[in-house]
């Protein structure tokens, strides 16, 4: 969509207000967007087409508006906060309320799944499984967390947004080299932002084409007042980022999975999504059959007490859901609490779009997540607790171990 064509949309929603408003906001920056239908209105920022139902609401914001939907995610706890449609182009020839309605049916479908009677799932313990789960190591993760949030930021609006990128790439190479499982690696450049999302794919032995997606942000942020440019992002998203690279280290020495992992650290989440959904429409378009999507963004701070799970039920698949409940069963012997985190708080939003099935375990319930992301204060510190966030290590082995060796699907 075109600049042009954008701020054009802003200023007739605005044309209640005078010339001088209209003036002013054509000298702005414009981006179109997805976001919590409560968090636009919240901020009175105009809503140009919305769902009730699934609560999602699209509008048109300036650079102000865009640093206000920011503030407000970073206060109520979440990472991310809308999903930009800046590179969407289908949208011009689809329209907006069928973006909406095609979301609205993934819910319904959604609901229709939780209310029948075939919902009872359960895993059969796996001594192999097992196994790799007990290699899962407390210090490997603290290690990953404090290299990656040493770096003074992982801002995709950096001078050097793809730094810190290039060279967990480096890292990720040698480790890939001593395994026996063929693989791929690269950066992958975007559309929408200067800064890289890095991608490896353990290729599927017998159904390659069949794929299980799991990920996370690499990018951080800070939007505290006077903060500075320093975003460490210990907790967002080092701590996902870190359980990725240590479940791929284990999945290393097992034998080849029968279905394709592809794992990503994505770039620009905390700008709007970018990366992911550059990638999850890429795949819709390719007719891509994703099985299931893990997405890791905050695993830290165990703010609802020591191995508490927050399950996130919105834009997520109740069957990947009722598939944690039974991995936890079996394996991890957590707590799960289910919780909402709105439109866009993370990834997971991006293939959820796209009408894949997504899973989002946090790190606490909504409510109880860490309040110092997106500051400079997002550091490893005495709150962190690595043994906490084995647990989401552990989720993401189990994915790619059961599911990547299985022929289980979402079955609606």
């Amino acid at each position: 969509m075109k600049k042009a064509m954008m701020a054009a949309l802003l200023i007739a929603s605005y044309a209640n207000l005078g010339q001088a408003h209209v003036h002013a906001l054509e000298t702005f920056d414009t981006k179109p967007v997805l976001a919590d239908l409560n968090d636009l209105r919240a901020l009175n920022i105009p809503v140009l087409a919305k769902d009730e139902y699934v609560e999602v609401g699209y509008a048109v914001i300036t650079p102000v508006m865009q640093q206000r939907l920011q503030e407000r995610a970073h206060k109520v706890g979440k990472c991310g906060g809308f999903e930009d449609l800046s590179q969407d182009m289908g949208l011009m020839s689809l329209g907006f309320d069928h973006m909406l309605t095609s979301m609205a049916d993934m819910k319904a479908k959604e609901e229709l799944y939780s209310r029948a009677p075939f919902r009872a799932l359960a895993l059969m313990a796996e001594p192999k499984i097992q196994t790799a789960l007990n290699e899962v190591s407390e210090e490997n993760l603290r290690s990953y967390v404090q290299w990656l949030s040493a770096f003074p930021n992982r801002t995709a609006t950096s001078a050097q947004p793809n730094y810190h990128v290039t060279e967990m790439k480096t890292r990720l190479e040698a480790m890939l080299a001593g395994g026996s499982i063929p693989y791929q690696i690269e950066e992958i450049p975007h559309k929408s932002t200067k800064q890289n999302t890095l991608h490896v794919r353990l290729v599927g032995k017998d159904r390659p084409n069949e794929i299980i997606v799991l990920g996370g942000h690499l990018d951080s942020i800070n939007q505290s007042w006077g903060g500075g440019k320093t975003a460490p992002g210990a907790d967002d998203n080092a701590s996902g980022s870190a359980n990725l690279i240590e479940a791929l280290r284990i999945l290393l020495a097992q034998p080849q999975p029968q279905r394709t992992i592809d794992i990503f650290w994505y770039a620009a989440e905390e700008n709007g999504l970018l990366g992911s959904a550059e990638i999850a429409k890429s795949y819709k378009a390719a007719n891509a059959d994703v099985i299931a999507v893990l997405q890791l963004d905050m695993t830290l701070f165990p703010g609802s007490g020591e191995f508490v799970i927050g399950s996130m039920n919105d834009f997520t698949s109740a069957w990947l859901r009722d598939y944690l409940k039974a991995m936890n069963d079996t394996y991890l012997k957590a707590k799960i609490v289910d919780d909402k985190c709105g439109y866009g708080c993370s990834d997971h939003a991006s293939w959820n779009r796209q009408g894949y099935p997504a899973l989002m375990p946090f790190e606490a319930t909504f409510r109880g997540s860490n309040k110092n992301i997106h500051s400079a204060k997002d550091v490893v510190s005495p709150e962190s607790n690595f043994k906490h966030s084995m647990l989401y290590t552990k989720i993401a082995l189990v994915m790619a171990m059961d599911l990547g060796n299985s022929t289980a699907r979402q079955p609606y």
